[in-house]
């Protein structure tokens, strides 16, 4: 239909060695910071002097932020350019990181998150870019590497936390956050071309964008303060209605404005809406892995009687193949989309999300059965998170890239913060009864491990669900006409009959 008529086509568009680097080192320099936070908040609690409940914003902050402000700026990006837009996401990502360094403040710290969380915008920028910068047979390949870099990131950054801590404090975090974005930042300047693509028909949408950003805040407080304030508390249900209302309310804005921020109709096709169900839930499952599976290999053996009794750098080590197995994912995952078609690595990502977790919850007890399981979810994250864009990608026109794949992203952390706040409460939710004179000696409580059983099979099951999504997706049309397909004729009228 229109793809036809794509000027991309017969443009001379930059290699893949150019651009692809640039927009692979700004996903990885996100996601590294976005997680490197995860395994220190009990000892930030401390350097702070800040309540345990309280840390925790330094996580929902960043999760608060980058849900906002992703779909924003992948929709400015449409509206006004891509390359302008990533640049300030990645300005955000350094502004924040240099506020960190430079702060003693709690407070100020959850302000340099909230900042840094407007790197979320990088990931739908990115692959926007690829589609339009890279030659048409790089493209699957390009967004695949984007994508798996998500997972990559995540791991490398427990990593990373685990091994500056072992010879500076826990501001080295926020240097290595700071120096990734300047060096993002220069090679996005340097090597990323102007894009071609500008939607100048659209508009702005200030009331669509409020609304959006009011339902999303309420959800992800709810969700990421339930544990501490109770589930059935009044905040806690309050906040869910708000969420319900407003998100009404930002439904009905979309259909009735003339440029809506999220076009409702492309959101309702099912590549799209489907696409977005197996986002929400791999979301879910890796954010709720690394949580479950850093502090299962942190606790203590000898009181526990199970688990490793591991160091953050440890256990950002076990965490490593996760890692590895998102990086081997891009190229396998671009592989089997171009010969196959997306559905096959999403539902491949979803089974191998499945059996990694259930692995987990039958045998646990050594070292090697934490490698395996890590780098069986990182290799399905990473099949996961490449065929997401590819199903998008192939269901809407190049001027709705930026949002529609800002949307998935979007669900992604809304996934992740409902996961880290499920396996939280389930963990919370059973702990061992010591002893009155060794609880005293104990600074937080120890989950049972059925507690940790529980959650491994709970994202187990979310995983299995996840691999059965895209079979409700009938069809998945190639964003990218085949390459032996032959050009569209100069002349071609824009209409095409009924």
């Amino acid at each position: 239909m229109s793809e036809a008529a794509q000027p991309a086509a017969t443009a001379v568009k930059p290699s893949s060695a150019r651009v692809l680097p640039a927009l692979v080192l700004a996903m990885l320099a996100y996601s590294v910071i976005q997680t490197a936070v995860v395994p220190i908040l009990p000892s930030l609690a401390k350097e702070l002097n800040v309540s345990g409940s309280n840390i925790t914003w330094l996580m929902t902050a960043n999760l608060l932020s980058a849900a906002v402000l992703t779909p924003l700026l992948g929709r400015f990006g449409d509206l006004r350019g891509r390359k302008p837009m990533l640049l300030i996401s990645l300005a955000g990502l350094v502004l924040g990181s240099g506020l960190a360094v430079a702060t003693h403040s709690f407070s100020m710290l959850v302000v340099a998150r909230v900042l840094q969380g407007a790197g979320g915008g990088v990931l739908p920028l990115a692959i926007s870019i690829v589609r339009d910068e890279l030659p048409r047979e790089k493209v699957t390949g390009g967004v695949a590497a984007i994508s798996a870099s998500m997972g990559v990131g995540s791991g490398l950054g427990l990593v990373a936390t685990g091994l500056l801590l072992e010879h500076w404090d826990y501001k080295s975090i926020f240097w290595m956050g700071l120096i990734a974005g300047l060096i993002a930042v220069l090679l996005v300047m340097v090597r990323v071309p102007k894009d071609p693509v500008v939607d100048r028909a659209g508009g702005a949408d200030p009331l669509g964008a409020l609304t959006l950003a009011g339902w999303l805040s309420a959800l992800l407080v709810a969700v990421s303060r339930g544990n501490e304030w109770g589930w059935t508390s009044t905040k806690t249900l309050g906040l869910f209605a708000v969420a319900a209302v407003v998100a009404l309310i930002w439904g009905i804005v979309e259909v009735k404005v003339a440029h809506p921020l999220v076009d409702m109709k492309m959101m309702a096709r099912p590549a799209v809406a489907f696409t977005n169900v197996a986002g929400l839930l791999i979301g879910f499952g890796m954010y709720g892995s690394f949580l479950v599976i850093s502090n299962f290999t942190q606790t203590p053996a000898k009181l526990a009687h199970y688990g490793f009794t591991a160091t953050v750098l440890h256990a950002g080590v076990l965490l490593l193949p996760s890692a590895l197995g998102s990086m081997v994912a891009a190229p396998v995952g671009a592989m089997l989309i171009a010969r196959r078609g997306p559905r096959l690595p999403l539902v491949l990502g979803g089974v191998f999300g499945a059996v990694s977790m259930a692995y987990l919850a039958l045998r646990h007890g050594t070292e090697g059965d934490i490698y395996f399981a890590s780098g069986l979810f990182g290799l399905g994250v990473g099949m996961a998170y490449a065929a997401m864009p590819a199903y998008i990608n192939g269901a809407v026109p190049a001027e709705q890239s930026g949002i529609a794949n800002g949307m998935n992203a979007v669900l992604r952390t809304v996934g992740g913060a409902i996961g880290t706040a499920v396996m939280g409460a389930i963990l919370t939710g059973d702990s061992i009864k010591f002893p009155p004179q060794i609880a005293k000696m104990i600074p937080m409580q120890i989950p049972t491990l059925d507690a940790y059983k529980h959650a491994f099979w709970v994202a187990a099951a979310l995983c299995l669900i996840a691999a059965v999504v895209p079979f409700a997706i009938r069809t998945a049309r190639p964003s990218q006409p085949p390459a032996d397909a032959p050009a569209a004729p100069a002349k071609q009228p824009t209409k095409t009959g009924t």
